[in-house]
């Protein structure tokens, strides 16, 4: 399955579809990453719950981002402690592609940062114009985890020329 997919349908499908099922990993590349909530069930919670969730079932989450998020993720960050320990994260500030990967079966690569106008379930008039696409092809699948994998161990660090903003460099290189 290869797949185009916009807007509204980025959260339907990934986020609504996908996230949720995961069985052994999710990894998440953002450039800008704030709150966002999503639907859980009848209410709207921020998607650190699921995220939490996952962690509970011992799920790999890993988290590749840009910048800080705002204050908002901070604090529905403390409400879910599991994450502290069960999500890894990285902040790289070269970091500007949005991606996901389920289970290394499942991606999404697009437009759509890791926030409520990319990715959460803002109404139509509110969010912002995205585009992307799915795959379960093999090869699509792999392309992505390795681009997300070399930014995650680091291979770029020892030539960056952005490491003195780069909070995670020494522990990259360690």
């Amino acid at each position: 399955m290869l797949d185009f997919i916009t807007d509204r349908d980025i959260y339907e499908e990934v986020i609504q579809g996908r996230i949720g099922r995961a069985s052994r990993f999710v990894w998440i590349a953002t450039s800008d990453l704030k709150d966002l909530h999503v639907d859980k069930g009848r209410r709207m919670v921020p998607f650190l719950e699921i995220l939490s969730d996952l962690v509970d079932k011992r799920v790999e989450i890993r988290l590749l981002h840009a910048k800080e998020p705002g204050p908002a993720f901070r604090r529905d960050f403390d409400r879910y402690p599991n994450l502290i320990d069960g999500m890894e994260r990285i902040l790289c500030p070269r970091v500007h592609l949005k991606a996901l990967v389920i289970d290394g079966s499942f991606a999404y690569t697009g437009s759509a940062n890791l926030t409520g106008a990319g990715m959460g379930a803002k109404s139509e008039h509110k969010r912002n114009f995205e585009s992307g696409i799915i795959t379960d092809d093999e090869t699509i699948v792999g392309k992505v985890m390795e681009q997300f994998d070399n930014i995650w161990r680091g291979t770029h660090c020892a030539l960056c020329k952005q490491k003195q903003y780069c909070a995670d460099y020494k522990d990259i290189l360690a």
